[in-house]
């Protein structure tokens, strides 16, 4: 019985290792590859080289990463604070303030989950150009303040808010402003932290619509400056792994720190 379970612990041991392996592999093939020429890379080589410094000066010569940088870490921010904002009074007011017509409005909302994006390019390329706002960061920003996805997942997260909570503030004399700002945000930071995460790379790795929205090189964002890296008849993959692993970093660097509030906010925590 005893070596029942110990070779049965062994083998979720070795299974839970080998996924491990390769979730960490690409990670560690990306760092290797930023050490190595374009032709070691090609032929496999997975050992690290001596050309850091030079496939570092290429990159940032050939492109400008920081601005790049600077303009994705912009946008990142404030996509991910408007959005929570905007998300999060709509998830707390489905809730909160349940009527007929809010329902609809929530059905209609979860159908345009389920609208490609690539059926929405057009639609959405008139509209700004219409408005003056190609190549300008409001054409980013405004499309993705709103995402269906996480007002619901702000709305089904509200459903743990406790109530009593809410009619003891009503009862002290909170409005309903105050209530929001005061009671509900810091009650749902593990819910905002899960949402913040997810915001943040998907507006850090927006890659489709910017490219599309954005005309001057000097507004680029770092997935379309890294994408430019390789777009060369013979693209040097050296320098275009350090722009690639610099576009990771700022994604691990908030994953990591906010990893116990993420999980607990997926979990639907109040605390």
């Amino acid at each position: 019985m005893i070596k029942k379970k110990t070779i049965g612990n062994a083998c979720k041991h070795i299974f839970l290792m080998t996924i491990s392996l390769v979730c960490v592999f690409p990670f560690y093939w990306m760092i290797v590859g930023m050490t190595n020429s374009s032709s070691d890379i090609i032929q496999g080589k997975l050992t690290f080289g001596t050309k850091l410094i030079e496939n570092v000066k290429n990159a940032f010569s050939y492109s400008n990463l920081f601005r790049a940088f600077g303009n994705s870490l912009f946008l990142a921010l404030v996509v991910t604070f408007l959005g929570l904002l905007i998300c999060s009074i709509a998830g707390y007011a489905f809730v909160i303030f349940p009527s007929r017509g809010k329902e609809i409005l929530f059905m209609a909302l979860i159908a345009s989950m389920m609208v490609p994006f690539a059926a929405k390019i057009i639609p959405m390329f008139r509209m700004f150009a219409n408005l003056g706002l190609l190549n300008n960061y409001l054409a980013i920003i405004l499309p993705a303040i709103g995402t269906p996805f996480l007002i619901f997942f702000f709305k089904q997260n509200t459903y743990a808010f406790p109530k009593d909570t809410l009619e003891a503030a009503r009862v002290d004399g909170l409005n309903e402003y105050q209530i929001f700002f005061r009671i509900y945000m810091p009650m749902m930071k593990s819910t905002y932290a899960a949402a913040g995460i997810f915001m943040f790379m998907a507006s850090w790795n927006n890659y489709m619509w910017p490219l599309i929205a954005l005309q001057s090189e000097k507004k680029f964002t770092l997935p379309l400056a890294v994408s430019n890296l390789a777009s060369g008849f013979t693209p040097d993959y050296g320098m275009t792994m350090v722009g690639i692993v610099l576009s990771t970093l700022p994604t691990l660097v908030v994953f990591f720190t906010l990893q116990k509030a993420f999980v607990e906010g997926m979990v639907g925590s109040v605390k």
